[in-house]
């Protein structure tokens, strides 16, 4: 028997085991189930760093609201989160990054300034959003020059392309001139 079919009969056999656990036993699984499942409330509109218990969750919805909301609420957005605490100015990165290029580098600004001041719960997740926006800036950055050189490299194949039209009226002209002599 090969290695894959012993791995499928091993998974049908677990999978298959549950359904000869006592009665009890599957009660107590999903009693389990359902108590892990129950959370607090939370997914606040706009988060902060006083309820420990939903500072993920919070921060998390946010930057996916961000990412997903279109201009009109990113800017509704910005306008509420006017401010020098430290979680608004984070908060008001989150929705710069998720906003046009060139909103990026204030958002950059933001999360530098404003990271180290964060609960360290939340640090993580704040610099994997400082990262994933210095790395939006730099492949923008690298659009910007590719296009820059992409555009000098068309001018010069211009004048190239221009250069040997005359180089051949020229040779047209030397060949024309021996015909006639």
């Amino acid at each position: 028997m090969n290695a894959r079919a012993l791995m499928v009969c091993l998974a049908a056999a677990w999978l298959a085991g549950c359904q000869w656990l006592p009665a009890q036993s599957r009660d107590d699984v999903a009693e389990t189930t359902v108590a892990k499942v129950e959370t607090p409330n939370c997914y606040a509109e706009v988060p902060g760093f006083a309820d420990e218990t939903c500072l993920l969750r919070d921060w998390v919805a946010f930057g996916l609201a961000s990412q997903r909301g279109d201009g009109e609420w990113r800017e509704r957005m910005r306008e509420r989160l006017v401010g020098t605490q430290t979680e608004t100015r984070l908060a008001r990165a989150v929705v710069l990054a998720w906003g046009p290029p060139s909103q990026w580098k204030q958002a950059s600004e933001l999360f530098k300034a404003d990271l180290h001041a964060a609960p360290p719960r939340l640090q993580p997740l704040l610099r994997y959003w400082l990262n994933e926006i210095e790395r939006r800036r730099d492949q923008q950055h690298r659009l910007v020059s590719s296009e820059q050189a992409r555009g000098a490299l068309a001018e010069e194949k211009e004048a190239l392309t221009e250069k040997l039209d005359a180089l051949t009226d020229i040779e047209r002209n030397i060949n024309s001139r021996q015909r006639t002599e």
